[in-house]
């Protein structure tokens, strides 16, 4: 559904377009829509949005705006995560209201997730 003056998309760079749908649907199930080879969509996932071919990488140290990810079981989707080919560049830490942990798809990007559990 579209909201007046709400956030309603969010793009992505990706320096491998290939392995950032191969791990995102391995460690989360995202299913996408490819528009050429160098831009793929996906929907559903709380927010749309897609990821298209650049040279560079988001990271809250360069600036870019931390997307974090909720879970109700943080060892497991650290677990998914880590076994779909992510990095954990941050260890799970504890901060007012849960405890999350940062990681780092195949190419570089950083999200986090976090849990109140």
């Amino acid at each position: 559904m579209n909201e007046h003056e709400k956030i309603n998309y969010v793009e992505f760079p990706a320096t491998d377009i290939e392995a950032t749908k191969a791990f995102f649907s391995a460690a989360f199930g995202w299913s996408f829509a490819d528009y050429g080879p160098e831009y793929s969509a996906f929907s559903d996932q709380g927010l749309d949005g897609g990821f298209y071919k650049s040279d560079r990488v988001a990271t809250a140290t360069s600036g870019s705006a931390l997307i974090v990810f909720y879970s109700n079981d943080l060892a497991g989707t650290q677990a998914k995560i880590e076994t779909a080919g992510g990095s954990i560049i941050k260890p799970v830490f504890t901060f007012p209201g849960g405890r999350r942990f940062h990681f780092s798809d195949p190419c570089g990007n950083e999200y986090a997730v976090w849990s109140d559990q």
